[in-house]
């Protein structure tokens, strides 16, 4: 019977602190860590106050009150909040979990020991990196590379290094491959050899696949599944199949079972491993390879989620839906579709990576075929805002029935908002009529921070391009986008995301225009494309008048009853400047925000410096209470044992807000 009421003395002074330390520590606190916290405060303070106190006395034979209000009992329950709380501080700083605007945790919800387990295995993966990087002569190359961006060394180091890491970092090193506008020749030489072995997903395997991912069983939605892929890649594999339902002929795209596992893990890595490689090369650093590796790990989280996918295809065949350039995409069968399988419409054709062969073969003007490709595209990133962000041969088929161009592979898709499809229109424009000033203006819509740049000295960096590449037979696109970028880059500007994934999408562009046709010229095209773009515009209230009819309503809609209500509003104001009313000024505190900034901060000052008082004042009264022989002194002595409980609180809370501010997102 007594150990019951021990027992539930516990139990309650262990809800009693439970309830406190929050308050105590203020609001957010993390319920796991706080229960944690007690659970050890209550456990390890109990144990010493057993062993160094109660063991030595006849507590079971005493009542629960005089238990209650013993002044070691007293000591006992403050030294719980105490420790309890310094504990949750311990885990608040040791939690690598980023907060939100409001508190909330935004990176993840793992258990403490699943984090530490995961980081364990993260940094033994990256430790092999290292020493993979290490062996092959990276750090080496890169001490020389500083100032010699065309070290064939390096490059040699660096693709072994990606090699033999395997899995993402071949990929990684592949994308890198394409980027000729920020790597030197060597380097894009090199890292064009990257090659990747896939072992196709068994038989068993893809059955499993598809079991967990169709709704029905696989009889009752295929007629016909061919086992043995047409295609299979490092994310997911094809397969050829007949729909049970109207005998549609299909391709169903698998995700890998274990890529998702593969992109937890080693993307992480591959940022870390570019960390490390910034930190050890000036010229890496200035590369941005940190931000190459970020851009390459969201760009690829995107990729193995084939909702995205499909909604991406299903936009751009929405938006080309009344186009005048034939250009086809696969339907989708969202009925059947979803985040690890695709289930699309078969294209009839073949890819135009074959070259002269395939048009010969289809008897297919390779030019129109070429001007049809370019037009769609610009098409997709003026009018739409909406492109295929990977356009390269193996992406786009040829009809067999009527010849048109098939586009595929919709996991990389680009978005350009209205001021930016503004900026590349007149970037178009400005080429095609080599005028420098027509340039600065598109250049300024597609950098960020454009507000510092000095115009003159701009335009007459664009006019040295554009000297370079006049007077010839054909625009080198991607000498003009190079240089585009580096002047950008010299200038200390830097585009939009969707403003460099566009640009990079034309270079791939321009070198499948010359697969299909090498003495295809894409700015020449561009000039007609941008005289119809124009003609079109104009000619717009004629063809769709409705459209137009229906538009204009909705904006007058908007905007006439704000214009009713400008002369009441100009009839105040001249009354207010009659009267004297009107007075400009500017008020730090009238921003809501810089208001609770300043409070927020000020209380906490405060409270800062209360603990800090309440630290010094008690420690003064200890200090006299030596010397006092009398009664007196132990009521100095419970004065100060007070006095730095509450500093101890108070500076605990701080520390624990303090902390939890530093982990909030940049982006609040």
């Amino acid at each position: 019977m007594v150990y019951a009421v021990l027992l539930l003395e516990i139990l309650l002074i262990t809800v009693f602190i439970y309830f406190v330390s929050g308050r105590l520590m203020g609001a957010q606190v993390n319920f796991i860590k706080r229960v944690l916290s007690v659970a050890l405060g209550v456990s390890l303070t109990t144990f010493v106050y057993w062993y160094s106190y109660l063991r030595y006395t006849d507590y079971l034979s005493e009542s629960v009150l005089n238990t209650a209000t013993d002044v070691s009992t007293i000591v006992w329950i403050g030294s719980i909040l105490l420790i309890s709380m310094l504990l949750y501080l311990l885990f608040e700083l040791f939690d690598p979990i980023e907060l939100g605007a409001k508190g909330e945790r935004i990176t993840g919800r793992k258990f403490i020991f699943r984090r530490l387990q995961h980081r364990w295995r993260r940094q033994k993966r990256l430790r092999q990196v290292v020493e993979i990087a290490i062996r092959n002569g990276i750090s080496r190359a890169l001490k020389y590379a500083r100032h010699r961006e065309n070290d064939r060394e390096l490059a040699i180091a660096f693709r072994d290094t990606l090699e033999q890491s395997g899995g993402i970092f071949i990929k990684f090193g592949q994308v890198l491959s394409t980027r000729t506008e920020l790597f030197p020749p060597v380097f894009v030489e090199e890292l064009g050899t990257l090659q990747q072995n896939v072992k196709p997903l068994s038989s068993i395997q893809v059955q499993t696949i598809l079991q967990n991912s169709l709704s029905d069983e696989l009889d009752e939605v295929f007629s016909h599944f061919e086992m043995e892929p047409i295609a299979a890649a490092s994310i997911g594999q094809v397969h050829k199949a007949i729909l049970k339902k109207g005998n549609h002929h299909v391709v169903v795209k698998l995700l890998r079972p274990e890529i998702k596992r593969i992109m937890r893990d080693d993307l992480n890595i591959l940022v870390e491993f570019a960390e490390w490689v910034s930190s050890r090369s000036t010229w890496a650093e200035n590369l941005g390879f940190r931000e190459l590796a970020i851009g390459f790990a969201a760009g690829l989280r995107e990729e193995i989620n084939f909702n995205i996918e499909t909604r991406n295809m299903i936009q751009i065949s929405n938006a080309l839906e009344n186009s005048p350039y034939q250009v086809k995409i696969p339907h989708v069968y969202t009925e059947y579709s979803n985040d690890s399988l695709i289930v699309m419409e078969y294209a009839e054709g073949k890819s135009i990576a074959r070259g002269n062969a395939v048009f010969q073969q289809f008897g297919i003007n390779q030019k129109d075929f070429a001007r049809t490709v370019l037009f769609s595209f610009f098409e997709q990133m003026l009018d739409s805002g909406i492109f295929h962000a990977d356009p390269h041969p193996g992406n786009i088929f040829i009809d067999e029935r009527d010849g048109s161009p098939i586009l595929l592979d919709f996991g990389a898709v680009g978005r350009l908002a209205a001021p930016q499809q503004e900026g590349l229109s007149l970037f178009i424009i400005g080429v095609e009529q080599g005028d420098a000033s027509v340039i600065y203006d598109a250049v300024t819509l597609l950098v960020e921070d454009s507000q510092h740049i000095d115009r003159h000295r701009f335009e007459q960096a664009i006019g040295q391009i554009l000297l370079k590449i006049s007077f010839v037979n054909r625009i080198p696109t991607t000498e003009l986008i190079h240089s585009l970028f580096d002047l950008v880059r010299d200038f200390g500007l830097s585009f939009y995301p969707s403003v460099g994934t566009a640009l990079r999408s034309l270079i791939t562009l321009d070198g499948t225009l010359h697969t299909i046709d090498p003495s295809f010229d894409m700015f020449t095209e561009a000039k007609v494309f941008a005289q119809k773009y124009k003609t079109a515009f104009l000619k717009k209230p004629f063809t769709e008048p409705k459209a137009v009819k229906e538009r204009l309503e909705s904006e007058l809609s908007l905007l006439i009853p704000e214009m009713l209500k400008l002369p009441k509003r100009l009839d105040r104001l001249v009354e207010r400047v009659e009267s004297g009313k009107i007075i400009l000024h500017h008020d730090v505190f009238s921003d809501r925000k810089n208001a609770n900034f300043i409070t927020q901060l000020f209380s906490r000052f405060i409270l800062l410096m209360t603990g800090i008082t309440f630290g010094l004042v008690s420690s003064a009264l200890l200090a006299i209470a030596q010397f006092i022989q009398a009664a007196y002194a132990v009521y100095l002595n419970t004065a100060a044992y007070t006095g730095l409980f509450l500093c101890v609180i108070l500076l605990v809370r701080l520390s624990v807000q303090a902390i939890r501010d530093m982990k909030r997102s940049n982006d609040i």
